[in-house]
């Protein structure tokens, strides 16, 4: 079995070189919730030439619209949100430094070719498993779009967030591979 490797955030281009489809991960730092209502709001800026209310560059964002936090709780439920919803927003947030992004199931061609362009990776994580995720986030502050509601961007403080490489600066695809290794055992 494959070693697992940690990640603290931001990213680097160094950090993210050794990374390969289907490696486990364990992220530790700082990342950032946005769902498609923040996306839009965040590619509005960037085409307004207006500041971000969150760093872009080398951080990662997880799709995550977080359920109200319970007394005595950091966080409610936080599991992540389907990757292909926010993929018409993603090539700008690439273009202006993100390098790494959280959620579930595959992106689409265009936002793959992207990736590879300007050096960013996308990971999964275990859909319906919100409960057990949200215990590796140890703080969360809203930081921008309170008006959203969930969908506001909040930075969380990760350690040992669990997540797998899903696409690598090489391009490659697990989906893909998977699809393929699954038709070569059939």
């Amino acid at each position: 079995m494959p070693s697992i490797k940690r990640l603290e955030t931001p990213l680097t281009q160094a950090n993210l070189k050794s990374l390969r489809v289907g490696q486990r991960i364990l992220i530790s730092g700082f990342v950032y919730t946005a769902r498609d209502a923040a996306h839009k709001r965040l590619t509005n800026a960037i085409d307004a030439k207006e500041k971000l209310p969150i760093p872009i560059d080398g951080q990662i964002i997880y799709y995550a619209g977080p359920s109200p936090t319970r007394p005595g709780e950091i966080i409610g439920s936080a599991g992540p949100t389907t990757a292909t919803r926010v993929d018409v927003y993603t090539p700008k947030l690439l273009a202006n430094g993100l390098k790494g992004m959280i959620g579930k199931g595959h992106r689409t061609p265009e936002v793959r070719m992207e990736m590879k362009k300007y050096g960013a990776v996308y990971f999964v994580t275990v859909g319906g498993a919100a409960a057990l995720i949200s215990q590796k986030i140890t703080g969360v502050k809203i930081i921008a779009y309170e008006d959203l509601g969930t969908e506001a961007i909040r930075r969380l403080r990760v350690e040992d967030f669990p997540v797998l490489v899903a696409n690598d600066l090489n391009g490659d695809d697990l989906f893909e591979s998977g699809r393929n290794q699954y038709k070569r055992e059939q």
